[in-house]
């Protein structure tokens, strides 16, 4: 139960709108996935859904999967082009965005390509980078498949500047900014706090991968608690070598809300991060932000700390190339000056630069008989 004690203002105002449209979106990464991809897409099909319009999800959900190799939580689906096709005709819909460059990804572009149907398509994660600390491949050999994924689309949708200029850098073209937002209903600042761990308490919320730098964060010397919130790949190994940490799982919900609000200073370690969406939740639950001074941080908390708005001037995180110097200011912020900033990042506006990049066109419903996956589901 959220504690009434400490009240904030709630957020429930829709989006206008002028026409309700059937707006399917295209993701390999999906529930019972946790990442920041699967958040920002929920929430997203959420906000859209309140005015009226309707939402249809194309996820590995759908269809027969296998695990991804190094990486089992992730699901690669098991289909075609000419399926997916199928199923956009019966669900008739006037507008395709594809979140992900995964299996679903390409069959729905290429799909989209031979049908001459208008799409757009989201730079949610640096794969090449991930690949490179995963694998022996360096980035730089990547991005020119990923620059011809996205090439046929009529935007290319990023989080931030930094991204933006990134990509044009390695030539991607016709670029359009889509932020994200918070849900300040679910994570605002509570008076209780859930843990009794000793403080000062460090938190990392995320995906427990090499990728995600949290060695960097785990080897800083501490005089309170680390805790780690999350599952992946690396969670058995680094349970083993920091038996100090608080490993807690993936937690959902208020149970979430209420870990980041329980926590002193929160720790975002990651280098290739987009955005990272977690930083403005942690924001919004009064929990200032440790950063790297690197794409993501400075985009969302500003390179001194203070936010990328100009009529913003209050610190609420802190960067810096020291890690642990970074952690020492951030826990001088004030918790509700945090909650305040996060309020900025509001999802009413998100959705609306979505809709705004979108490119309808009608498409012709499906009439022949077909074989269809037996999961393709509602809304």
């Amino acid at each position: 139960m959220p504690d009434t004690s400490f009240q904030f203002e709630t957020d429930t105002q829709t989006i206008p709108v002028k026409k309700q449209h059937r707006i399917c979106i295209v993701s390999d990464a999906w529930h019972p996935q946790v990442n920041g991809v699967v958040r920002t897409l929920d929430t997203l099909r959420k906000t859209l859904r309140r005015p009226g319009h309707r939402v249809f999800m194309l996820t590995p959900k759908m269809f027969k999967t296998i695990p991804c190799p190094t990486y089992s939580e992730i699901r690669l689906s098991m289909t075609s082009p000419r399926v997916i096709g199928k199923i956009l005709k019966r669900w008739n819909i006037d507008a395709l965005h594809i979140a992900t460059e995964g299996p679903l990804g390409w069959m729905a572009r290429n799909w989209c390509i031979k049908n001459k149907y208008a799409f757009t398509t989201a730079y949610h994660t640096a794969f090449p980078e991930y690949i490179e600390a995963r694998t022996p491949i360096k980035a730089d050999y990547l991005y020119p498949v990923f620059r011809r994924f996205h090439a046929a689309s009529s935007a290319i949708l990023v989080a931030t500047p930094t991204v933006q200029r990134q990509l044009e850098n390695k030539g991607f073209q016709n670029i359009k900014s889509w932020t994200r937002g918070v849900d300040t209903n679910q994570f605002y600042p509570r008076v209780n706090k859930s843990w009794d761990f000793k403080s000062p308490v460090e938190l990392y919320v995320g995906r427990v991968a090499v990728e995600k730098n949290i060695e960097a964060f785990l080897d800083i010397p501490t005089e309170g608690t680390k805790v780690v919130v999350g599952n992946g790949p690396a969670l058995e190994e680094l349970q083993k070598k920091y038996p100090d940490v608080k490993f807690m799982g993936a937690l959902f919900g208020s149970e979430l809300a209420d870990a980041y609000s329980s926590a002193d200073v929160f720790v975002f370690p990651s280098k290739t991060d987009t955005f990272g969406l977690v930083m403005i939740e942690a924001l919004a639950s009064g929990t200032p932000v440790a950063a790297y001074p690197v794409q993501g941080p400075v985009d969302v908390l500003g390179p001194d700390g203070t936010g990328p708005f100009p009529e913003w001037h209050v610190r609420i995180a802190a960067l810096d190339e020291d890690l642990s110097i970074a952690i020492a200011k951030a826990s001088e912020c004030d918790p509700i000056n945090c909650h305040t900033f996060a309020r900025k990042y509001d999802w009413n506006a998100v959705a609306e630069q979505f809709l705004s990049a979108l490119k309808f066109q009608e498409l012709e419903p499906q009439h022949e008989p077909e074989m269809l996956p037996t999961k393709v589901p509602a809304e």
